[in-house]
């Protein structure tokens, strides 16, 4: 099955020399624009925004941007590991063992490939027994485990959902064929948690037991919200005349709109607490909010507002570098 290279700097818009900063900016920019919560186009926001998260899931990573850099577009030809899937494995009967994910979990065929874990180009899925063992021996021997990465997004972790996955599974002697499973993501999870699924993992031999698979949480970079453990962070976008007079502001939550009153002359920077406004730490707790405060210039001004902000220079006596 062949996987189609993914150019993830040009997913971003930004050049291949591009800082940490520009590729945030970047992704920030994209991101508020194609959520499938606040995109104008429905029909293709959601693979949109998944291909967004997944080139700066990587791109924002110094290990992974190194990589993906070093293999480039002949990954395929440069002895890649296999993530999730497509790794070919001799079997019984010279046949090969795939196993993929067709992209459910969130991620491309492209991303499982290079960067989902498992067992790796070349490895074996018999647990580690050499191949001249294998031949030799005909006591059980359990299949490996395989892990990959699972894409979760803040509304799932807000309520738990199930996730159904589809798997080109192997089975030993070969054979297999798709099948599709369904997962239970728990409430609460957390990044880097691992959900398992009993026997999903390569086939044993000689009766042995089949391992199992463990899908890593990553969780889905959301425009608005940071997790920072069971807590969040979010910036509260205002208006210089906002912050100067003071405001009432309606600001998002995962847990609904909530109505702000900012006094006038708020410091940027500001973190403003939302008791219980934060992911899931147990069946009935949540974490805070952190809303912080953050001053937004238009990127044009008309005329008109020109001349505004020309008269308003030549008549206010502050003076911020001479305090």
């Amino acid at each position: 099955m062949a996987v189609q290279y993914r150019d993830y700097y040009d997913t971003l818009g930004v050049s291949r020399d591009a800082s940490q900063d520009e590729i945030k900016k970047a992704f920030k920019k994209l991101a508020r624009k194609n959520h499938p919560d606040v995109a104008k186009d429905q029909t293709n926001a959601e693979e949109k925004f998944k291909a967004i998260n997944e080139a700066y899931e990587v791109l924002s990573d110094p290990e992974k941007r190194k990589k993906y850099d070093l293999l480039g577009e002949n990954w395929d030809q440069a002895g890649a590991p296999g993530g999730g899937g497509f790794s070919g494995f001799p079997g019984g009967g010279g046949g090969q063992y795939e196993y993929n994910f067709g992209g459910s979990t969130g991620f491309s065929d492209f991303f499982e490939s290079m960067f989902g874990g498992g067992g790796g180009m070349g490895g074996d899925p018999f647990g580690g027994y050499g191949g001249g063992q294998r031949a030799r021996s005909n006591r059980p021997m359990p299949g490996q485990d395989i892990e990959a990465d699972l894409l979760v997004r803040i509304e799932e972790i807000m309520t738990g959902a199930t996730r159904e996955l589809r798997l080109a599974r192997p089975e030993a002697g070969g054979g297999g064929g798709e099948t599709t499973i369904r997962v239970k993501i728990p409430k609460g999870v957390g990044e880097g948690q691992k959900i398992r699924c009993a026997g999903l993992g390569y086939p044993g031999q000689n009766g042995g037991k089949k391992g199992d698979l463990y899908l890593r949480v990553r969780v889905e970079r959301h425009p608005l919200y940071r997790p920072k453990g069971k807590d969040l962070e979010s910036d509260l976008l205002l208006a210089p005349w906002e912050i100067a007079l003071g405001a009432s502001v309606t600001a998002p939550t995962p847990h609904g709109d909530v109505k702000l009153t900012i006094k006038p002359g708020t410091t940027p920077g500001t973190r403003m607490r939302l008791k219980g406004k934060g992911l899931p730490k147990g069946s009935e707790d949540f974490g805070d909010l952190f809303m912080i405060v953050t001053v937004e210039f238009p990127e044009t001004i008309s005329e008109e507002e020109k001349k505004l902000w020309e008269e308003m220079a030549e008549k206010s006596s502050f003076q911020p570098r001479n305090p």
